[in-house]
């Protein structure tokens, strides 16, 4: 089933708005006073929203197998909720929720319990609630729908953006946000009877600070320096390129081939790979001095629903299969399977304890030589990489459906990205 951006959206405030009312309910009844537990102001736990639609979209082909559904759901809710607590603490510096005195918890983020209790709420959603609100939406008039989803949405952005305002405490840069977020704090409160007044004192009440960096972590934090968005953008970039020689390399090897395994259409750099990276570095960086276990599991875990999303949603955008492990042993949906999990696994451990040091130096020396005029160069470049490979890959498909061109943008993706220029550069790509 394909969701409109409608049924999309009613999906996504629905479960937001269901998810705070458990919270809320369940921190209330615990702490024997009311807890708002959104971010935001409003009456809305967006991460859950998210999480819903997420699995709504990439979950909906395990719909007719329920264990492979529970353990598609129970490991892409993980993974977002433990991404989810990573970001939040590199905001503010602290945990905001603690699963540390829980038994088989890992990093104090996820816990096994709740993992499983994820995995049946995303399979009972896939299978059953999706549809369901889905039909109730329709009821609505058409008109009358739709306004509702518009008003949710400019409501839900300005209420969000105000929250992280307030968070990064910006409030002096943008007050009239911070205006509107109070009122719809007042109207939550009115709504729920009482909520708290500024929503940093709200939030900290909801989430007490369990774990908070002491001064020895802040120094050496410090010292370490931040991932900045610059390095994040040189590590994509390095990362794509190595990437791609590493498959290019290991098809050779393994099929006694050579083939290009890249993502675009110009220059060898694997997207996947890069994405990968700095994703991994971003979450990672700070953890580089746990255990060796600790970053291979990480890196399994994070690996195998990262690949999972990626199959599914180049598949939903570009109708293109990119890579399938149905032959091999292991494998879910011949997306992901264990032995390459295990390998994304052994890659977080090397590039977090051996390659990342010595790439942040060479980034940082070439930072120094060039300035950010060679930063800029390979932002635009890749950047207009990415859009002329997205418009030739659609223009592949609907060539191979017998479309004919018509706008000047499709003439020109069969000018210089004909099918055997583009079967060259994807050579595994497989109509679905």
């Amino acid at each position: 089933m394909n969701y409109t951006f409608y049924e999309t959206s009613v999906l996504f405030f629905t479960y937001s708005f269901l998810a705070w009312l458990a919270e809320t309910a369940v921190a209330t009844i615990k702490e024997k006073n009311f807890r708002n537990r959104g971010f935001a102001s409003g009456p809305f736990c967006f991460i859950y929203g998210f999480t819903g639609i997420v699995l709504a979209i990439f979950m909906q082909e395990l719909k007719e197998n329920t264990f492979f559904l529970f353990l598609g759901s129970m490991a892409v809710a993980t993974a977002i909720e433990w991404f989810t607590g990573k970001a939040l603490e590199g905001m503010k510096k602290k945990k905001w929720w603690d699963y540390s005195g829980k038994k088989w918890n890992f990093d104090g983020y996820i816990c096994l319990q709740y993992s499983v209790l994820w995995g049946v709420l995303g399979a009972l959603s896939v299978r059953y609630i999706n549809g369901f609100i889905i039909n109730i939406y329709n009821i609505l008039p058409g008109f009358a729908g739709k306004a509702a989803i518009w008003g949710l949405i400019v409501t839900g952005i300005t209420d969000w953006s105000g929250s992280v305002i307030s968070v990064c405490h910006m409030e002096e840069k943008l007050p009239g946000l911070l205006r509107w977020n109070h009122k719809l704090q007042k109207w939550t409160r009115q709504f729920a009877t009482k909520v708290s007044l500024h929503i940093e004192n709200r939030i900290l009440k909801a989430y007490p600070v369990t774990v908070q960096e002491n001064a020895a972590k802040e120094e050496e934090g410090t010292k370490a320096g931040k991932c900045s968005f610059v390095q994040l953008l040189w590590l994509l970039v390095i990362g794509a390129f190595l990437g791609d020689i590493v498959e290019t390399i290991f098809c050779r090897l393994t099929a006694g081939v050579w083939m290009s395994r890249s993502s675009l259409v110009w220059g060898h750099f694997s997207l996947v790979w890069g994405l990968a990276i700095a994703l991994l570095t971003a979450l990672l960086y700070k953890d580089r001095d746990k255990p060796d276990n600790y970053i291979f599991w990480t890196g399994v875990f994070l690996g195998g629903a990262y690949e999972y999303i990626c199959s599914v949603f180049t598949e939903i955008i570009f109708g293109k299969v990119f890579w399938d492990y149905s032959s091999m042993s292991f494998n879910l949906g011949g997306r992901i399977n264990l032995l390459y999990c295990f390998f994304w696994g052994i890659a977080a451990v090397v590039w977090i304890k051996r390659l990342y040091p010595l790439m942040s130096n060479f980034i940082d020396i070439i930072l120094k030589k060039t300035g950010r005029v060679l930063t800029s160069f390979l932002l635009v470049f890749m950047v207009f990489d990415i859009c002329v490979s997205v418009m030739a890959l659609i223009r592949y498909d609907t060539r191979s459906d017998g479309q004919q061109a018509i706008y000047k943008w499709e003439q020109s993706m069969d000018k210089y990205f004909g099918d055997a220029k583009m079967e060259r550069i994807y050579p595994n790509a497989i109509a679905k």
